[in-house]
């Protein structure tokens, strides 16, 4: 769970060409809603390279939501989200609905110190930051054990990168005396609550979402839990919203992180009709014929197990929402319980409480109720109010009661030379650390989307939604103000933009932005120094 989406994982289109007073060069295709042109594979590799070809497939293949249906419920949003650079979610809402009533919130992303920080991770650190900004406590970690076991990264590598990223961070913005700064190594609260969770893991599971094998080494299977452990840390000391920003190579350690912080929960609660317990589709089943019959049709005005059993019964299979199969296993189990009734409640089933932990939340369910072996059902309680106090049982006798954590993703930059960055390839990004005069010059050589000749140019317009150098003014260059971003590209699709000239203002400004950065990341040379946070690993290899 690293959110510096690394240099090779930006997507890659068909090859077009340079405009304006250019030389023609391969580029890569980003289009406005998403895709790159030529290309439909998606594949998220947490370590290797990534491919997003069409942002729209994440939608539909992994479940990821727009973050555009969300925008509206969130204070003060930040330019990258408003630009649509950040542009999905998981379960984004309970952040912004606690950002927006000031209640408890986090945010976390890791960095794992391969090389120098680049415009790619100002991304994670301005999110980080401005979540910081809105009320969330923030955390920042250096992902040192990943960097050591997946990229045989030496401690003393590690350490003289971890050091860069943490400046960037600070001169960005990070306030460490209102934030926490940690690196994996070294965090035993993080370690132990790995070892936990590596309980309820296993390596079959590892192997469908990463692809493991035999030959993958156990330090590295253990660095994928230590990063669940670092995605519920912020929620130690009490469980709250937690939003993780990175970009979408990274949502596979999200999901499982999710799977994991709901397998640790003491009780899972649901909604029930009867004693016995059903599959999602069996529940469905049997709510929709408790919505259709009317229990004054029975002889004692109660509706009962067998009476919905015989309804199945009589109703072709056709005019089921429901496959055979699922039909059978519900008239197996209504047909067993006979003349129990059916009646909605909020069931909470015991997952992995204690005995104590179990009395505890008998006594504190109010009102009727029926206690069985493994499980409470509750009349007079609805699904949110049990939810809230089955994780409030749970905090009282010794529990995590953790949340799901959410997640943002942004996109990938495309890189300055065309197609896809390169760490291989210094032209092709910029580093934050890159000479000022170095930024200029690799902006200055960048493709664009201008067509072949500045005639052309002005009477179709640049393609903007195409061009490396608008993806630096949205993403970076234009900082908060929309307006001038907006006139960039309105400007270049409009014609009235050439390619030299926008460059040139581009380099400008990037040139602006590296010395304005180095200089800041001198200035808090001794507000690291002074941080919560070890920054020589003990380790040695």
């Amino acid at each position: 769970m690293t959110g510096d989406d690394p240099l090779e994982e930006s997507e890659s289109g068909e090859p077009l060409t340079e405009g304006g007073e250019d030389a023609a060069e391969p580029q890569s295709a980003l289009r406005a809603d998403g895709g790159a042109a030529g290309a439909d594979d998606v594949a998220l590799d947490p370590w290797g390279s990534s491919s997003v070809s069409d942002y729209r497939k994440l939608f539909d293949e992994f479940g990821i939501e727009e973050f555009d249906e969300v925008l509206d419920e969130v204070p003060h949003p930040h330019y990258l989200m408003r630009r649509g650079v950040i542009f999905g979610h998981r379960d984004y809402r309970p952040v912004a609905r606690a950002l927006q009533n000031d209640e408890p919130a986090a945010v976390l992303s890791g960095f794992m110190p391969t090389g120098d920080p680049h415009i790619g991770h100002k991304l994670v650190f301005d999110e980080i930051i401005w979540h910081q900004q809105q009320g969330a406590d923030a955390y920042a970690l250096i992902a040192d054990l990943e960097a050591n076991s997946a990229r045989g990264m030496s401690w003393a590598e590690i350490d003289e990168h971890a050091r860069s990223y943490l400046l960037s961070l600070l001169a960005l913005g990070f306030d460490p005396e209102d934030g926490t700064l940690y690196r994996q190594s070294t965090n035993r609260e993080v370690q132990d609550l790995a070892f936990e969770l590596g309980a309820e893991a296993n390596f079959s599971e590892f192997q469908a979402i990463y692809g493991f094998d035999g030959e993958t080494d156990v330090s590295h299977m253990q660095s994928v839990v230590t990063q669940m452990a670092d995605i519920l840390y912020p929620q130690l000391e009490e469980p709250k919203p937690t939003v993780i920003p990175v970009g979408p190579d990274q949502d596979p350690h999200v999901r499982l992180a999710r799977d994991l912080a709901e397998r640790m929960r003491f009780f899972k609660v649901s909604e029930a009709y009867a004693s016995f317990e059903l599959e999602p589709a069996e529940r469905d089943l049997v709510a929709g014929f408790y919505d259709r019959l009317d229990p004054a049709d029975f002889d004692d005005d109660d509706l009962r197990c067998v009476h919905v059993a015989e309804a199945l019964e009589e109703t072709p299979l056709s005019d089921i929402d429901a496959d055979a199969d699922t039909l059978s296993s519900v008239l197996t189990k209504l047909n067993e319980a006979g003349m129990e009734p059916v009646r909605p409640r909020t069931r909470f089933f015991d997952r992995r409480a204690t005995d104590d932990a179990f009395d505890a939340l008998i006594d504190a369910v109010e009102g009727e109720k029926r206690v069985y072996e493994s499980h409470v059902d509750a009349f007079e309680i609805d699904r949110a109010a049990a939810e809230e106090l089955a994780r409030q049982v749970e905090v009282d006798n010794g529990g995590y009661g953790f949340q799901p954590p959410s997640s943002i993703y942004h996109r990938f930059m495309t890189g300055l030379t065309g197609g896809k960055m390169s760490s291989s390839v210094p032209a092709s990004h910029i580093s934050l650390l890159d000479d000022p005069e170095d930024g200029y010059d690799k902006v200055k050589s960048a493709t664009t989307g201008g067509r072949e000749t500045a005639e052309e140019q002005r009477e179709k317009g640049g393609k903007a939604d195409e061009c490396p150098v608008y993806e630096l003014y949205a993403y970076l260059l234009a900082g908060d103000d929309d307006e001038f971003a907006k006139r960039v590209y309105d400007e270049c699709v409009g014609g009235e933009r050439l390619c030299g000239d926008c460059k040139e203002q581009a380099a400008q400004l990037m040139k602006e932005f590296l010395a304005d950065h180095q200089e800041k990341r001198a200035e808090v040379e001794e507000l690291l120094e002074d941080a919560d946070i070890e920054l020589e690993s003990p380790r040695r290899r």
